[in-house]
């Protein structure tokens, strides 16, 4: 734990120098086991891994690319923030975790709120565990709780890994 390269991927250049949407506090097995308990789904190994690195934040490449267009833009979403474990930004916050953010802006019932959008809670994104079950390794969606009467949901990647390695500069968009 504390891996400063995270299967292949340099985590000293992934996060930017602030300490916005960083929970307080390393992240340990039973701070794991008991957010797992709370929120009732398995956390993927490769967001244990990376908020082992830094227990949430800001990442630098903070857009990922779409094949549909989005309430952001017609060809990505853009996050603002990793969710950690643990204080006021983990995704197992009574304040504005998962649980809170499903309940509070109407998203589906199908996972955890992993990333906050730059929207301020029109938009995340989640860990989606209806094709693999509370057990399995969720694939990540984009949901927009602001566009049609239902929300719409975006499928972004795979798995977390996958789409912590899509990320890509806003620089790349401002063309």
């Amino acid at each position: 734990m504390g891996n400063r390269h995270w299967i292949g991927f340099d985590l000293s250049t992934f996060w930017e120098d602030s300490d916005y949407f960083t929970s307080p506090g390393p992240v340990t097995a039973e701070i794991i086991l008991n957010a797992e308990q709370l929120l009732g789904y398995r956390l993927p190994s490769s967001y244990i891994e990376l908020i082992t690195n830094k227990n949430g934040g800001s990442p630098l490449n903070d857009c990922f690319p779409t094949l549909t267009s989005t309430s952001w833009s017609e060809d990505h979403i853009a996050i603002s923030g990793i969710c950690g474990l643990g204080g006021q930004w983990g995704i197992d916050s009574d304040d504005l975790g998962s649980r809170f953010m499903i309940e509070e802006w109407g998203y589906p019932n199908i996972g955890i709120v992993v990333c906050s959008c730059p929207s301020a809670g029109h938009d995340a994104v989640m860990l989606d565990y209806r094709e693999c079950g509370p057990d399995g390794e969720p694939c990540v969606i984009h949901v927009d709780v602001e566009v049609d009467d239902e929300p719409r949901i975006t499928f972004l990647a795979q798995d977390f890994e996958a789409f912590i390695r899509g990320l890509i500069n806003q620089e790349e968009y401002d063309n």
